[in-house]
């Protein structure tokens, strides 16, 4: 009862801090902590309801739920953890055969060989004896524990973000530019600007005034073309009024594509709030962005193909977690003070 009443609390305490600002990753955490919390009570509930012993009798209707999902846990962890690997590794070869041989095309294929080694590796240092060895274990146990619950907490509240519509009525449009191929826009591109469009329209039928349409990109060095003026005519062959389009054409980053259309949207006299149009993959982390930068921006997503996901969701990933460095430095210095004492107990036991 106690579990089911603080995963109330907690899922309350998102629905709240959601609601004043959802560009937040607390909201995240708060939600996941919540769900995991209330399905142990729900848990612990239906064992009551089902069994014949009071809790009050022996103690088996408070440890049987407890037992019962530590013996789940047990299970569907390895398996979780083993249908991952294969996931992200039969991914990766996707992306071999469909994307370019880049980095960022082959961090899904990366992740699993990451993550399959990881266990290998703990196995290996700990029969070796050493102090250094079963030290770098640990250390390995706990930061992959560590970045899984932070990968945990930034996938689910992606997800719920990126699939959640604008709560404010848009001033401007700003569309975030990707990788134009050949002078021309590639489905993925082509996915947010068609999502830009159907937000500029349904703008227009609620009743408020044509929002600025803001295609943002500058040219790559294996572009033909800033990705800013391809978008911009797209949007004029789809039916978006040439006066309503500005074009910005010199950012190569999410943060300048933010900072520079923002200036775009004050030079313009149209001040109030903007929606960000992206990938559903990447629409948590431009918010965070817009936020750290004090805009008044939100961020939408539009669909993704499957495949392109994984890979892409892990650079996002990175980023996140790059940008928020000096928390997770702070978070996870414990665990680092934790391998420290046990490497000097070692040591001291062994000597």
């Amino acid at each position: 009862m106690i579990s089911l009443a603080l995963g109330a609390v907690l899922l309350a305490l998102y629905w709240f801090f959601r609601r004043r600002d959802s560009r937040m990753l607390r909201n995240g955490v708060l939600l996941v902590a919540g769900v995991l919390l209330t399905v142990f009570g729900l848990v612990d509930l239906a064992w009551l309801a089902l069994s014949e012993v009071p809790r009050t009798e022996g103690g088996l209707g408070y440890t049987t739920p407890l037992a019962l999902t530590l013996l789940g846990l047990f299970v569907l962890l390895p398996v979780g953890y083993l249908v991952l690997v294969l996931f992200l590794l039969t991914n990766g070869l996707t992306m071999l055969r469909r994307e370019s041989r880049s980095l960022r095309n082959l961090l899904s294929l990366i992740a699993g060989l990451g993550l399959l080694a990881a266990p290998i590796a703990c196995v290996w240092l700990l029969i070796s004896g050493s102090a250094a060895g079963v030290a770098l274990a640990v250390l390995i146990f706990f930061l992959t524990g560590y970045l899984s619950a932070c990968f945990l907490v930034v996938l689910v509240y992606a997800w719920v973000y990126g699939r959640s519509t604008a709560k404010v009525v848009p001033q401007a449009v700003v569309i975030l530019g990707a990788q134009v191929i050949n002078g021309w826009v590639p489905p993925l591109l082509r996915a947010r600007l068609d999502r830009a469009i159907g937000v500029y329209r349904d703008t227009l039928a609620a009743g408020h005034p044509a929002p600025l349409m803001i295609p943002s990109g500058g040219q790559g060095s294996d572009e033909s073309r800033p990705e800013g003026q391809v978008m911009a005519e797209y949007l004029l062959q789809r039916g978006i009024p040439g006066e309503q389009i500005l074009v910005e054409d010199r950012a190569t980053t999410t943060e300048e594509n933010l900072r520079f259309s923002a200036q775009i949207q004050n030079d313009a006299a149209r001040p109030g709030p903007a929606v960000a149009v992206t990938n559903n993959y990447h629409a948590l982390r431009a918010a965070l962005l817009a936020r750290r930068l004090k805009l008044d921006i939100e961020a939408v997503g539009a669909k993704t193909a499957f495949y392109y996901v994984p890979s892409a969701f892990l650079r996002e990933f990175a980023a996140v977690m790059l940008g928020h460095r000096v928390l997770h430095a702070v978070l996870f210095a414990p665990f680092l003070l934790l391998v420290a004492a046990i490497f000097g107990m070692w040591l001291i036991l062994d000597g």
